[in-house]
C-alpha cells in the first residue's frame, strides 16, 4: 500500500492536479448531515480553487448548518433547492470530499454528479479497490481536510485564513482534538503551517465550538444522565430524541461531540450514540479507543467509517435498533 499524500508518495497529488488543471467548472459537494472534516475540506478547496480563477460551486442537499455558518462567510455553500433555481453551467469536474460513495450524497446532489463530465473523491475512508486506485483516497491521513491541505500547498498555494481555519476544523472535528491513532507528525506539521497563516487556536476552538446558552448545557445533562452500559460496562450508549433537541433548540450538530463523554468510563471499550432524525429513523454513531473495529460493526449495518470512528443510519424502532446494534458490537468485543 502506498504511504499516500501524508507520506513521500506523489501519487495522489498528481492525480488530483491533472483533474483540475483540466477543468475550468467545478462542483464541490461532501456526505449528507456533513460535519466538520467535510465542510471544512469543501470550504478550503473553493477558496484556493478559486484563487486558480477556476468557477467553482458549492451544493449540499440541504442547507449548511448553523454551526459551521463561521466557515463560510462568503456564502459559497448553497443547498440543492437553492442551487437548483438559476442556470448554471455543465460542470467538468465534480469534486466528493469526506466520502467514497455516492450514495451517501443525498439524492439530488447524487443526480447533478451524473451529469458532471468527471468526479473524483478525495477521502481517508476505507473503499473499494477500484475506488481506491482511480480516485483521491489516503487512509493514512488522520481527516479528509489534511489531504486538502497537502494539495493546497503542493498547488503552490499558500494558506490564507478562510483556508487555514477550514483545514484547522476539519482535523480538529475529525481527530477529536488529535486523540486518535491516525493523528501523525505529518497532521502536526501541517497544523504548524496552518497556524502561520495567522490562526489563533483559543479563537479558533470557541469558533468551532462555539459558546453555549445555558440551556445547552442543561440538555447535555439530560442527555447524559440516561447514559447506560452493557453489564460488564464494555459498551456504553446515549440516546438523543428528536422531541428533546426541538425542545432545547439544539441542532444536530451541536450533538457530534456527545459520545466522546463515554469515552471516559473505566472498563468502556465501544461507545453509541443513537440520534433521532424523525420517526423511526435514527443516526447511529460508534467510537472506539481500544482493540474493536467499530468500521467493520457499522460497514455490517449500512455504514462505515474508521476503525475508531464509524457510523450509519438505521430504521425502525429504537428498542430494536439498539438491541441490534449491541448485538452486533458484542460479536466483535475480545
Amino acid at each position: 500500500m502506498f504511504q499516500g499524500i501524508s507520506g513521500i508518495n506523489m501519487k495522489l497529488f498528481e492525480k488530483f492536479k491533472n483533474h483540475i488543471q483540466k477543468a475550468e467548472t467545478i462542483l464541490i459537494t461532501t456526505h449528507i448531515y456533513p460535519d466538520g472534516d467535510g465542510i471544512g475540506s469543501e470550504i478550503a478547496l473553493c477558496h484556493a480553487l478559486k484563487s486558480l480563477n477556476k468557477q467553482v460551486f458549492c451544493v449540499h442537499e440541504e442547507t449548511l448548518g448553523v454551526r459551521y455558518h463561521f466557515l463560510d462567510k462568503e456564502k459559497n455553500i448553497q443547498s440543492f433547492n437553492e442551487f437548483s433555481q438559476k442556470k448554471h453551467p455543465e460542470f467538468d469536474l465534480i469534486l466528493i470530499v469526506d466520502t467514497n460513495s455516492q450514495e451517501r450524497v443525498g439524492e439530488n446532489v447524487k443526480a447533478l454528479i451524473k451529469k458532471g463530465k468527471k468526479h473524483l473523491f478525495i477521502d481517508h475512508h476505507p473503499c473499494s479497490a477500484d475506488i481506491y486506485e482511480n480516485h483521491c483516497i489516503d487512509l493514512t491521513a488522520a481527516a479528509t481536510g489534511e489531504i486538502v491541505g497537502h494539495f493546497i500547498l503542493r498547488l503552490g498555494i499558500p494558506f490564507s485564513k478562510p483556508m487555514g481555519l477550514a483545514i484547522y476544523t476539519s482535523i480538529i472535528i475529525d481527530t477529536s482534538s488529535f486523540r486518535y491513532p491516525t493523528v501523525s507528525g505529518s497532521t502536526h506539521r501541517l497544523i504548524g503551517q496552518i497556524l502561520d497563516s495567522g490562526i489563533n487556536p483559543q479563537e479558533a476552538y470557541s469558533l468551532i465550538y462555539g459558546t453555549r446558552e445555558i440551556e445547552h448545557i442543561q440538555f447535555l445533562g439530560k442527555i447524559l444522565e440516561k447514559a447506560k452500559c452493557t453489564k460488564k460496562n464494555r459498551v456504553a450508549w446515549l440516546i438523543i430524541p428528536e422531541k428533546l433537541r426541538d425542545e432545547f433548540h439544539v441542532s444536530l450538530d451541536e450533538t457530534h461531540a456527545f459520545i466522546n463523554h463515554l469515552l471516559v468510563l473505566n472498563e468502556v471499550s465501544v461507545a453509541v450514540m443513537f440520534v433521532e432524525l424523525n420517526a423511526n429513523e435514527y443516526k447511529v454513531s460508534l467510537r472506539s479507543h481500544r482493540e474493536v473495529d467499530v468500521a467493520t460493526i457499522a460497514f455490517q449495518l449500512g455504514g462505515g467509517g474508521h476503525n475508531h470512528s464509524a457510523a450509519c443510519i438505521l430504521q425502525g424502532t429504537l428498542d430494536s435498533i439498539i438491541q441490534l446494534t449491541l448485538d452486533k458490537i458484542e460479536e466483535r468485543l475480545p
